[in-house]
């Protein structure tokens, strides 16, 4: 009897040193590299209203994944928000917004102001904050009391503004920006400028391109007022038709 015994918690003891698996085995191997994000996006208000400019290139790493992507997402009828980042994270959330957003004027009836709807967005960024979401998006609008920008990042940070740029691309943009910028622009001036920081942008960073789309925002709504692609851009702003029939004629 006691050698059976014996025997089970011999049996018992075996199993349970097949079930101890190491640590290291249960352990996710690290990535060899992090995907870095790269775009380009700015806004700023002028006297009639908001100018928003944004790049289409989506990249993962090195890898150019897209070079089509719509950046910036309606929200209502009088508010945008952009993408910079990680595209489904912002993709995901800024369409959550837009239905926080369409739910809260179905109950409330009048439109959701500019401050309330960047302020659900930085609330709902908060709640994840440790998720490592990847999110820095500009949410323009035009309410009741005037043209607003603020700009909302993954951690819940909430900041209000009238002129920024998002991006690996925004040093680029922004020094460009900073040096025509005046609230009493015209607006066709204004929209060439922001058409212009993004191009110069594009042109020399490696993750933002395709398209440059510029929005246009006042009490009317936002629209979208062009859509530009960046090599087009690049051969009627430098003249490089005119430079290659230069060097054409030279080597004749």
């Amino acid at each position: 009897m006691e050698s059976l015994i014996k025997d089970l918690n011999k049996q018992k003891e075996t199993k349970k040193e097949r079930l101890v698996i190491p640590c290291k085995e249960l352990s996710l191997p690290k990535a060899l590299s992090e995907h870095k994000h790269g775009t380009t996006t700015l806004s700023m208000i002028i006297k009639e209203g908001i100018i928003v400019a944004v790049d289409s290139r989506a990249t993962r790493g090195a890898f150019i994944s897209s070079g089509s992507v719509q950046k910036y997402i309606p929200i209502t009828s009088h508010i945008i928000g952009t993408m910079a980042g990680g595209a489904a994270d912002c993709a995901y959330w800024e369409r959550e917004l837009t239905r926080q957003c369409r739910l809260f004027e179905l109950r409330n009836k009048p439109p959701i102001s500019v401050a309330a709807a960047s302020k659900m967005l930085a609330n709902i960024l908060y709640q994840y904050r440790n998720y490592n979401l990847s999110v820095g998006s500009m949410i323009c609008g035009y309410d009741k009391t005037g043209p607003h920008i603020f700009y909302v990042e993954d951690g819940g940070v909430r900041i209000p503004g009238h002129l920024f740029s998002v991006g690996s691309g925004s040093p680029y943009a922004v020094s460009l920006i900073d040096s025509e910028y005046d609230y009493n622009m015209p607006k066709e001036k204004a929209i060439e400028l922001a058409r212009r920081a993004i191009f110069h942008a594009t042109h020399r960073d490696v993750a933002s391109g395709g398209n440059v789309n510029v929005i246009f925002i006042d009490k009317d709504g936002w629209r979208l007022i062009s859509r530009n692609d960046c090599y087009d851009l690049y051969y009627d702003h430098y003249n490089i038709e005119e430079y290659q029939k230069h060097g054409q004629m030279e080597e004749d």
